[in-house]
C-alpha cells in the first residue's frame, strides 16, 4: 500500500493510498477518513460506496462526510466503483466498464480478467483496511445509486460483515431495469437465473437482512424509472424488514441530495456501530 495524500479534516485525516489488487489484477485507489478519535484506539468503520462514473474522490470532496463522521467518531472507506487503468477492459457508454462495476465478479470475456469488485470488496479491501488503519470489527455499509445497489447487496451476502445498513437512491430492482439488465448480460451472461443474486429487491427475500436499514430517495430523482424504488419498498415491507424509507419532495440524484442528507446516514451507523 502506498500514500497518495493525506489531508488534516476536522481533527482527523483524509487519505488517498493505492495498492496491486491480487482480485482485480490492477492497481486500487481508496480513500480512508480516520477521525480524531481513532488517535485513542479502534473505530467503527462506514463503507461508502459510489455510483456510475464516480471515482473514490467523489464522495470524499463533494458528500461532506468527514465533519460528521469526526463528530461520531466513525471511519469512513471511499473504494473505487471499477478497475482501471491501460489493459483494463472499457466501453464508450458512461455505465459500462471503467467507473461502472456494479460491485460483482464477472465471468464473462472481455470484463472477468479485472472486474471481480465483490471479492475486491468483501474480502480483500476489507482485510487491507482493517490490517492497516485503526478501525474496530464494527462495520457499516451504504452508497449512492449504484452504490446504494452494491451497499445493499454485500450486506445481504455477507452476513455479519455488516452490522449496519443504508443507501441513498439504490438501484432497487437491476434485473428489471436498464441499469443492471445491461451491465449484468455482460459481466454475467445472458442466463437471467445468475442475476438475481445481485437484486437488492430479490435477495432480500431470498437471504433477508436481520437489522433495520434506512433509505432515502428524492422524489424529483431524474433516474426514478431506472431505480425502480417502489419494488425495494414492496420486499421491505412483505419481509417484515424494518426499515425507514424517506422521500424528499424536490430532490435529485445530485449529491447536493446526498449531503442535504449525509449526517443522519453518519449517525444512523453510529448508534448501531456503538449501541
Amino acid at each position: 500500500m502506498k500514500t497518495i495524500s493525506e489531508n488534516r479534516s476536522f481533527g482527523g485525516v483524509q487519505g488517498v493510498y493505492a495498492h496491486d489488487s491480487q482480485a482485480c489484477n490492477c492497481e486500487m485507489t481508496f480513500a480512508v477518513y480516520m477521525p480524531p478519535q481513532a488517535n485513542d484506539g479502534p473505530v467503527p468503520v462506514l463503507w461508502y460506496l459510489s455510483g456510475l462514473t464516480c471515482t473514490h474522490e467523489n464522495a470524499m470532496t463533494k458528500a461532506g462526510l468527514q465533519s460528521h463522521a469526526a463528530e461520531a467518531g466513525v471511519a469512513i472507506v471511499f473504494p473505487d466503483t471499477s478497475p482501471r487503468g491501460e489493459g483494463v477492459a472499457n466501453d464508450d457508454a458512461f455505465d459500462l466498464g471503467q467507473g461502472a462495476g456494479f460491485y460483482v465478479n464477472s465471468s464473462e470475456a472481455p470484463w472477468k480478467e479485472h472486474f471481480q469488485m465483490e471479492t475486491y470488496l468483501a474480502s480483500e479491501l476489507r482485510d487491507l483496511v482493517t490490517e492497516n488503519f485503526s478501525v474496530s470489527v464494527h462495520h457499516g455499509i451504504t452508497g449512492h445509486s449504484m452504490g446504494g445497489h452494491g451497499a445493499l447487496t454485500l450486506a445481504m451476502k455477507y452476513p455479519g460483515h455488516y452490522q449496519s445498513l443504508s443507501a441513498f437512491s439504490p438501484i432497487a430492482n437491476p434485473t428489471r431495469s436498464d441499469w443492471g439488465r445491461k451491465q449484468f448480460t455482460a459481466y454475467l451472461g445472458a442466463d437471467e437465473s445468475n442475476w438475481a443474486a445481485h437484486d437488492a429487491s430479490v435477495l432480500l427475500r431470498e437471504k433477508g437482512w436481520s437489522g433495520d436499514v434506512l433509505i432515502d430517495q428524492g422524489g424529483d430523482d431524474q433516474f426514478l424509472e431506472l431505480l425502480k424504488p417502489a419494488a425495494l419498498v414492496t420486499s421491505l415491507t412483505e419481509t417484515r424488514t424494518a426499515h425507514d424509507y424517506r422521500l424528499h419532495a424536490g430532490y435529485d440524484h445530485s449529491y447536493y441530495f446526498v449531503s442535504t442528507f449525509a449526517r443522519d446516514h453518519v449517525m444512523w451507523h453510529a448508534d448501531r456501530l456503538k449501541g
